[in-house]
């Protein structure tokens, strides 16, 4: 497959990214955090991002799911761009309701980084799981050569 080259500058940041982006007036503003092999991030919902009366909508949820899974591998040295994505949705989320996000990184090659996603409530309960590949653009440093899943 012969993918353009895709121009992405990471030194202007992430501000207005509708995902992370903290000044993003109408963004997720979800914010992550990672341990090294985890991103983990909790957001509670509001009206402006559901799809029926009182739930979060669909695409919001794969939205989430696309951010982490970004952020892993972002958190794992590279610059990507979502190649292909599958959500799989357990149960809806009521809007309101605190929400939990992992995710982490389950293979790299020097062309693609597949990760995972999971979000869930307090208790527990799983809403939707994601699995991602996504696109090598770039690497931010010598972190793309990774042992693990390394072809």
């Amino acid at each position: 497959m012969n993918w353009p080259q895709i121009p992405i500058d990471a030194n202007k940041g992430y501000d207005l990214c509708f995902g992370c982006g903290q000044n993003n007036p109408i963004g997720l503003k979800l914010n992550f955090q990672w341990d090294g092999k985890t991103a983990r991030a909790e957001f509670i919902p509001t009206k402006f991002y559901q799809g029926w009366s009182g739930l979060l909508h669909g695409g919001i949820i794969t939205t989430i799911l696309d951010e982490a899974m970004g952020y892993a591998a972002s958190s794992g040295g590279v610059n990507c761009v979502t190649a292909s994505i599958e959500a799989r949705f357990r149960r809806p989320a009521s809007i309101d309701e605190p929400l939990i996000i992992t995710s982490s990184i389950t293979r790299k090659t020097r062309k693609l980084v597949e990760t995972k996603a999971v979000i869930f409530l307090k208790d527990g309960t799983i809403i939707a799981e994601g699995r991602a590949k996504q696109f090598v653009v770039n690497a931010k440093s010598d972190s793309i050569n990774n042992k693990e899943g390394e072809t």
